[in-house]
């Protein structure tokens, strides 16, 4: 069977929603009016610690597909003052955060149990530094949200190939910025900076999904005890800190690209390991000169720099079952299913996206339950769904 990258067909339901003339779609998606059309025409639950459960409305996938999104947009009306990653969300809500998660992926697991019949796959993006400085308003929704996804083996394997060349799958050349110049100095920043029990490294081989191909050159964490892990709040902090060291790297790599010599970047999460490993490292340092140059000399390049860390950061089941976390290293806009190599083609089709709706629904509002009784949060009613 062959490795390559596959592009699927998702239907969906024309969204009737109507963008006010002369405001940029982008522009129109942060606002509260469209969270509000989110909230009442798709959502299934929500608490106080303003945490939306929702259906996708342009999903990735018609077989499992929902999201969580914080959303600020009643309470922080400057979409860029709004959380976009994990470490700018309150600790109080990050707590309510985890908890369902961990509910939504064993459900998910419950109802896909074979690694061989579905790839199954959750985790968030960070919506803040995808977006050229010249490009009109901010990123789509820039609030931070997540994903739960599954998908079927068998659309996969009789999907067509991937164009492999397409930006998303490549991070548009800068991913290949750290595999081919940092590689070695990049996870060994990892494996000093960060004190890991749960989640343990593993070889590029045995975390690659075989039909795809993917992930690509990405560092990667088996969760030692599986699903059942994500119980323990300890795995939580450790995901954190995968997080924080990628955020600590990304920083540290274009403060030095921006600025020759420039000192550690303020607020750090790992002072000591940046010290000690990156900024007397001259494999860390001789690539932020080659990048500084050419930004120097290349105007799109460096219009193209995401000069603050872009990511995505996900959990997934590999080929033998296992449980996975990896994150990238600088994604430019690409979808969260792209790491895996899995790009996926929206197409307009209401009535091939009602085959799918009511297995669909039926999932989702099984998994509200779940919430509910874990005192996760409240139901909520749409014109296709009664609160309870």
């Amino acid at each position: 069977m062959d490795s390559c990258p596959r592009q699927i067909i998702t239907p969906f339901r024309p969204i009737p929603l109507d963008v006010p003339e002369g405001m940029a779609a982008n522009e129109f998606f942060n606002s509260a009016e469209n969270l509000n059309d989110l909230v009442h025409n798709n959502g299934l639950l929500v608490n106080p610690e303003n945490l939306l459960l929702y259906r996708k409305a342009l999903g990735h996938s018609n077989t499992f597909d929902t999201s969580i999104i914080y959303n600020t947009s009643q309470t922080v009306l400057n979409p860029l003052g709004r959380p976009v990653r994990r470490t700018q969300v309150p600790d109080d809500v990050k707590h309510v955060w985890n908890r369902m998660n961990q509910i939504i992926i064993e459900y998910m697991l419950e109802r896909y149990p074979d690694p061989d019949e579905a790839l199954i796959l959750a985790g968030e993006a960070s919506l803040d530094a995808t977006w050229p400085l010249t490009s009109p308003g901010v990123p789509s929704i820039r609030m931070l949200h997540n994903h739960f996804i599954v998908f079927p083996k068998s659309t996969l394997q009789a999907a067509e190939w991937a164009d492999t060349s397409n930006p998303n799958l490549t991070d548009g050349g800068q991913h290949s910025l750290f595999q081919a110049y940092m590689r070695e100095v990049y996870r060994e920043f990892f494996e000093r900076a960060l004190d890991l029990q749960i989640l343990k490294p593993m070889s590029d081989d045995a975390s690659r999904i075989h039909l795809t191909g993917y992930p690509q050159g990405l560092p990667c964490w088996e969760i030692q005890g599986g699903v059942s892990a994500l119980r323990d709040v300890r795995f939580w902090r450790e995901y954190d800190d995968i997080l924080k060291g990628f955020i600590d790297f990304y920083r540290t790599f274009f403060c030095q690209v921006s600025t020759r010599n420039a000192p550690m970047p303020k607020d750090v999460y790992f002072p000591q390991a940046i010290e000690n490993i990156l900024l007397f490292n001259n494999d860390f340092l001789a690539p932020a000169k080659k990048v500084r140059d050419r930004c120097i000399n290349d105007a799109k390049y460096a219009n193209a720099i995401r000069w603050q860390p872009a990511f995505k950061q996900l959990i997934y089941r590999n080929d033998a079952g296992q449980w996975v976390v990896t994150i990238s290293q600088n994604s430019i806009g690409n979808a969260i299913t792209e790491l895996l190599g899995v790009v996926v083609k929206r197409v307009p089709d209401a009535d091939s996206y009602e085959q799918f709706e009511p297995q669909l629904l039926e999932q989702l509002l099984e998994v509200r339950r779940r919430l509910v009784n874990a005192d996760l949060g409240e139901g909520i009613a749409t014109p296709y769904w009664a609160a309870e």
